[in-house]
């Protein structure tokens, strides 16, 4: 295990008062929400002067998927432009936040469920930069991403997740980044501007959502696929959904829980977000 000579370093300025950074799950929409100025990014804008100013941001995005999981923990990652079809506007993006190797080496130590590696391929996909660059626009505060092991169920990344809650008591936010309810199949693409439209299936599924998370039933989230075929719909795949167990999982019982961007896109997905803390 490496010195937390690094670790102790990167703290040494924070009042050990007990305080948690509060904790974030991000319904991050289409990547375009990275460059417009709308009702979803104005509100990540004012999410960063409502919370503490984090020593470091690590985003779990659902766009990073791999066997095994994995940290950036390069001094400074890449914008990954992990998409297609947009105007060039939004592939001109480069957020050029730092990394921050050692806080990567320490945290890849708190897991004790697994080996994290340490990797300088990724970067910053567009799960982490479309959203981390309006809330924190000088690019000076770290930005670190951890990957998701697709080849575990939503348990082992529930439970995963909890092995980070000292980040919390060092000044690091964490934010899971993608959809409650996320069915690009199904989306009415004639109804994208309309923010009130939606399935009967997604709509519910959303308020379901909604209500075992402030009533703190995990479980019932974790196991997502007894709740019926609504819930198969809202998450016909689990990348998206996965982000938001890793939220709940550093959820304390202290901790309060409201929503925020609580609106439905295209009929088939939810941009509705968690603040817990």
């Amino acid at each position: 295990m490496t010195s937390l000579s690094a670790f102790s370093k990167f703290t040494s300025t924070l009042q050990e008062d007990g305080a948690l950074m509060p904790v974030l799950f991000i319904g991050h929409g289409t990547p375009m929400n990275g460059i417009e100025d709308n009702e979803f990014s104005q509100k990540w804008k004012s999410l960063a002067k409502e919370i503490p100013t984090p020593k470091a941001v690590l985003v779990v995005s659902a766009h990073w998927l791999s066997k095994g999981t994995r940290i950036t923990a390069m001094d400074f990652p890449k914008t990954i432009h992990d998409f297609g079809g947009f105007p060039q506007e939004l592939f001109d993006v480069q957020y050029k936040a730092p990394g921050d190797p050692a806080l990567a080496k320490e945290t890849a130590s708190l897991f004790t469920s697994t080996d994290v590696e340490l990797d300088h391929d990724w970067g910053l996909d567009h799960g982490a930069w479309t959203v981390v660059r309006h809330m924190y626009p000088e690019a000076s505060i770290p930005v670190l991403q951890l990957s998701i092991d697709y080849t575990k169920g939503p348990q082992y990344h529930y439970d995963l997740a909890k092995e980070l809650t000292q980040l919390r008591r060092k000044g690091v936010l964490i934010m899971g980044s993608g959809n409650m309810v996320h069915n690009l199949r199904m989306v009415a693409w004639d109804r994208l501007d309309d923010k009130e439209y939606g399935y009967d299936w997604a709509i519910q599924m959303n308020d379901t959502f909604k209500d075992l998370i402030s009533k703190g039933h995990h479980d019932k989230l974790i196991h997502y696929e007894k709740l019926g075929k609504e819930a198969l719909l809202s998450i016909p795949t689990p990348e998206h959904y996965w982000p938001l167990l890793y939220t709940l999982g550093l959820k304390g019982n202290q901790d309060d829980v409201s929503f925020f961007n609580d609106k439905i896109v295209g009929g088939s997905l939810t941009m509705t977000s968690v603040k817990i803390g």
